[in-house]
């Protein structure tokens, strides 16, 4: 087992290079830059700005450069936001961003698991077509149009949460942002828990137990449960990672002190440092997670080995 996460490890590596490259020649090769306003800067003030940020460089010395400084630690400077690196602003927004995903990850995973147990079990009954039809919606609708809608009926109208913002301590500002997280997550995991569940309570061991007068719960704890965890861990792994990029929008949308403030504003202003920065960390949770989810493969079906 250490050997398969050790060559996982070790394959991420050129993962990550392949993925700063692409990103750093995209950013660079699209026009425009972080630097254009609507103003245009005396020719001297730009020509200073480009010599500080080596953007005076040829573009090969540039990548040379950043390569340098990310094996070092260093994500560069921010060129929008003045006296900040992008690892301080990282270090600033992400504690939030990671509450805020993995708080309706365990939401939404627990809701999923109960809503998708219920439906097996009642299979081609009612609470099964409630449910099935209940965690379509999450899924039809982004979670943005969801945000806004959230914010109309329970901010505006009946003003029970607030509609965004947050303060040390306002948890009641948190409480539609996780939801409206949690939900189309939560879906997911329902419908896999279903599928996966109906198929655990067909096979000929449940019958066994069954036929030796276990009850249904019983039989869910021993024998059903855990290998109908199989699919739905298989999606734990992005799930998340989608929870935590997925979260830079509903931040926008509440106003919150997460890591999408600074992403979305350094995507539309070209701040390179910044979006490469974010891009890079987000690369390495989501390499990080699927080999979390690879290693709890062994644990749930003895017969995956890694070999």
């Amino acid at each position: 087992m250490f050997g398969y996460a050790l060559r996982r490890v070790l394959t991420a590596i050129p993962i990550i290079l392949i993925t700063i490259t692409v990103c750093f020649f995209i950013l660079r090769l699209a026009p425009g830059g972080p630097f254009d306003g609507e103003r245009a800067l005396p020719p001297d003030v730009m020509k200073n700005l480009r010599a500080h940020y080596n953007l005076d460089q040829p573009l090969y010395m540039q990548f040379l450069f950043y390569i340098g400084g990310v094996l070092r630690g260093d994500f560069g400077p921010s060129m929008v936001m003045e006296d900040f690196s992008v690892s301080r602003l990282i270090s600033i927004g992400l504690p939030f961003t990671l509450m805020l995903g993995f708080s309706a990850f365990i939401v939404g995973t627990l809701a999923g698991l109960v809503a998708g147990a219920i439906a097996a079990v009642n299979q081609n009954k009612w609470p099964d077509y409630l449910l099935v039809f209940v965690v379509l919606i999450p899924i039809i609708i982004p979670n943005f149009l969801m945000a806004n809608l959230a914010q109309l009926v329970f901010g505006v109208y009946l003003r029970w949460l607030p509609v965004g913002g947050y303060q040390p301590g306002a948890f009641l500002n948190l409480v539609m942002p996780i939801i409206i997280l949690a939900l189309p997550h939560g879906a997911r995991v329902a419908r896999l828990t279903r599928g996966s569940m109906i198929e655990v309570l067909g096979t000929n061991y449940v019958r066994t137990a069954r036929s030796k007068g276990l009850g249904t719960r019983l039989i869910l704890a021993r024998h059903a449960v855990k290998p109908a965890l199989i699919p739905v861990v298989s999606y734990l792994g992005p799930g998340l990672s989608y929870l935590l990029t997925g979260s830079l929008v509903v931040e926008q949308v509440f106003a919150l002190p997460g890591i999408g403030k600074y992403f979305i504003t350094a995507a539309l202003n070209r701040d390179y440092g910044l979006v490469l920065g974010t891009t890079i960390l987000y690369v390495f949770i989501i390499l990080a997670l699927n080999l979390i989810v690879d290693i709890l493969y062994a644990w749930l079906d003895p017969k995956v080995r890694y070999r």
